[in-house]
């Protein structure tokens, strides 16, 4: 049994959740929607844990792991005398055969991507029923975080599906219950199609609190289907919900009206994992092709350029209009809740149109009798920039650029697309000139984002999959992040990456605007609330939740 370290509180009680949407699957090998995550990760557990709070390592499954001294191997050691919620025992067998699931290339688990480094998967060795050997090709320093994101899986309950290609259709929303078990604090009790899922409390969850009782304190969890954020809010202003795990700031400004007379509580727990960017399109565009955005890239490909865009933009006012003051603006595309690696030394953008107006001259801009800026061949500044329509915050964003860019005698154009339409333009067809996105970090640690910084990556915003580094601060870039991935020390580690963070604020690639803050929401009555600026932010710890009071639960 692991003791847990929050405040013991007492068991009893249900908790009500107001999920936006409906999960697609329980079946942890195919989870790439939020909704689906947000159910498993209560019923299933993983080897090594990322602590929502300190966003650091410690033991899940696993009790205890060493290294090798060339970093390829860890040794795991599994808790012993843990059994699944239906009753079913844990070893070895079951992690060998979850690392093979998620690594199996006709399933493209959307795991997989974690457990193939630079072209070559990990190797899963039983030593026996209580310790594994996970190889890696080469040395990997994220490797004690990969196994965060990876549930364990029960061998007796899955083996068979997957040995006859059909572990895609195991655990769906309406396989019986009794068919689903994992090691989290809860287990399935009962889906209602388009209305709730319902789970209860794992009676073999492995957890005791330091007066030693088991975990979890809850007996049971419901996942309501709300459809939408309002909905989501009306439900916890009535009562109906217990926890708010993420809300835009118009709804908070409306929450905070009357939390104190509902009986419910706020935390603004400042800048998370998300920040919005802008960035230009810089891949390799032919006249014959796309004869417009190639003519405006003989502007967007200078640096001074979108030195100048980035001084002209008042960061300030999006963090107020758009945000109501619960954002943070950005010094570098780095969020501000990645507390250890981003380089506090980069200075923020300071907000100037005189400043950027002087940037744009020293490298050959002017302007006409009417005002309008021309670049260096004396055509006319004029490009678009794409924001998803489905997005308020991005298209109130790019309208607030369109202004702060005109004041520099640029015309700029904001066109709202559907989602699937905007990456359409940014991934494959490059029709496009300008784009704000939202990025989410996955974790704290570098690695991860491999695919946004290499220039090789898919998500390469500005130039992806590239054959070889177009510029020598990609290549350079290539390389630290390469490096940093096989250094095993942090502090060499965080130098590397220092320098990364040097490269893309000198070069602009990306303009980086905002970081918004992660709000959230509980019940006064809900013992050990600790939200997180990690996802999730508020049911990380869901095996402490304990309602205080006479009446634990207690619907109000």
């Amino acid at each position: 049994m692991q003791v847990d370290q929050g405040v013991s509180g007492r068991s009893g009680g249900s908790l009500e959740y107001a999920q936006r949407t409906e999960p697609k699957t329980l079946n942890p090998a195919f989870a790439g929607d939020n909704p689906s995550r947000e159910v498993i990760h209560r019923i299933m557990a993983d080897l090594v844990h990322i602590n929502r709070e300190t966003q650091r390592t410690e033991p899940a499954l696993a009790k205890s792991w060493s290294v090798s001294p060339d970093g390829l191997r860890y040794t795991l050691e599994l808790r012993r005398g843990l059994r699944f919620s239906d009753g079913q025992p844990f070893d070895a067998d079951d992690v060998v055969f979850s690392f093979q699931a998620y690594l199996d290339e006709k399933l493209n688990s959307p795991q997989r991507d974690l457990l193939v480094i630079n072209g070559k998967p990990v190797q899963v060795r039983k030593v026996d029923s209580y310790r594994l050997v996970v190889a890696f090709p080469s040395p990997y320093a994220a490797a004690e975080r990969v196994f965060d994101g990876l549930s364990m899986m029960p061998k007796h309950l899955l083996e068979r599906a997957w040995k006859e290609g059909k572990l895609a259709d195991a655990w769906g929303l309406r396989t019986p219950p009794a068919e689903i078990a994992g090691l989290g604090p809860f287990r399935v009790k009962a889906y209602v199609a388009g209305q709730r899922i319902e789970l209860e409390r794992n009676p073999y969850y492995w957890k005791i609190d330091k007066a030693g009782t088991h975990l979890p304190y809850l007996d049971t969890v419901t996942f309501r289907f709300a459809g939408t954020e309002d909905m989501q809010v009306m439900r916890f202003q009535a009562g109906e919900s217990d926890i708010l795990n993420r809300v835009g700031a118009r709804n908070y400004a409306v929450l905070e009206k009357d939390r104190e007379r509902r009986g419910y509580v706020l935390r603004d727990l400042g800048p998370g994992l998300e920040y919005s960017v802008l960035f230009f399109n810089l891949n390799e565009i032919s006249e014959g092709t796309l004869p417009q955005v190639a003519a405006h890239q003989s502007f967007l490909r200078r640096v001074r350029f979108r030195q100048a865009v980035s001084q002209a933009i008042d960061r300030a006012a999006m963090v107020r209009l758009v945000y109501l003051g619960h954002a943070a603006a950005l010094a570098s595309p780095l969020p501000l809740g990645n507390k250890n690696w981003i380089d506090s030394r980069i200075a923020a953008p300071v907000f100037s149109v005189a400043k950027a107006r002087e940037t744009l001259a020293a490298d050959r801009f002017s302007w006409a009798p009417d005002g309008s800026l021309k670049d260096p061949a004396g055509r006319p500044v004029e490009f678009s920039i794409l924001a998803s329509a489905s997005n308020a915050e991005r298209v109130q964003m790019a309208g607030l650029m369109q202004a702060d860019l005109k004041q520099l005698g640029m015309q700029v154009h904001v066109v709202t697309l559907d989602t699937r339409s905007l990456l359409d333009r940014v991934q494959r067809t490059h029709d496009y000139e300008a784009c704000i996105l939202t990025l989410q970090e996955a974790d704290a640690d570098p690695t991860p984002d491999m695919g946004v910084w290499l220039s090789s990556g898919p998500n390469h915003l500005w130039h992806p999959e590239q054959k070889s580094p177009a510029t020598p601060w990609e290549a350079e870039i290539d390389g630290l992040m390469r490096q940093q991935m096989v250094t095993p020390k942090y502090a060499a580690r965080k130098q590397l990456f220092d320098r990364v963070q040097e490269l893309l604020a000198a070069n602009l690639p990306v303009v980086p605007l905002v970081s918004p803050d992660i709000l959230v929401g509980a019940k006064a009555a809900l013992g050990n609330f600790r939200p997180a600026v990690l996802d999730h932010y508020t049911l990380w710890n869901i095996e402490e939740l304990y309602w205080r009071g006479p009446n634990p639960g207690v619907r109000q």
